[in-house]
């Protein structure tokens, strides 16, 4: 794992922000699935404990809310080209926590060139730590590399069962989660929102989507390589 320290970040920032947002308009965020925050911002992420199902709504607004406002620059999936911030190494802490919300309010110019929009006032404080909460359950690199092999049999298992194939729910569920609880995120969050993860999120319940878990796998196989 290869967390960055924030101030190293803030180095990489300064170097090296060339693709630029420019004036492209930030894109609105629906955050009414989420629980209020208050009007001040805070310094600390708050959907981080209070409980999965908050976590889950705000992992999926964040990926929406990243990829509209913030995978132009720093990369699908958070995964960086290079040219901007990985900000999948920003601590999941508090000192990490500051150091996002600022940049996201106020955003950042170098030179009288505005290199980040500040998004502060026009997407507010609840979609910054859905973002936020997104970013930071992102899988380290190469996390999910000694499980291809066998998610890719998975994946065709569920696609089976998708059109009515057999197959044992209960126990690609447990495996899928066995996977998923080894992967590491870059930031140190306990939980990383893997393929696997979603996978089993999508075959559990009473209604389990096999085609949708066996879709997810397979972008996020190939998104891997």
């Amino acid at each position: 794992m290869k967390r960055m320290t924030v101030t190293a970040l803030g180095l990489i920032a300064v170097a090296g922000m060339a693709l630029a947002h420019g004036d492209v308009a930030p894109q609105p965020v629906n955050t009414d699935a989420l629980p209020d925050v208050g009007e001040e911002w805070l310094s600390e992420n708050p959907y981080r404990s209070q409980g999965d199902q908050v976590w889950q709504t705000a992992v999926d607004i964040g990926s929406s809310g990243y990829n509209q406002n913030c995978a132009r620059c720093h990369g699908l999936g958070a995964v960086s080209g290079g040219l901007a911030p990985d900000l999948r190494y920003l601590e999941a802490e508090e000192y990490g926590d500051e150091w996002f919300v600022e940049r996201f309010q106020t955003g950042y110019t170098q030179n009288g060139i505005t290199k980040m929009p500040a998004f502060g006032e026009l997407l507010g404080q609840k979609a910054a730590w859905a973002i936020r909460t997104y970013i930071e359950t992102r899988p380290d690199d190469g996390e999910l590399d000694e499980f291809s092999t066998r998610l890719k049999e998975i994946r065709d298992q569920l696609a089976d069962m998708a059109k009515g194939g057999a197959g044992d729910t209960a126990a690609l569920h447990s495996e899928l989660q066995s996977i998923a609880d080894q992967v590491e995120t870059g930031s140190g969050a306990p939980l990383a929102d893997s393929v696997a993860y979603r996978a089993a999120h999508l075959i559990s319940g009473a209604n389990p989507d096999y085609h949708a878990a066996a879709e997810a796998l397979t972008i996020g196989l190939s998104a891997a390589h």
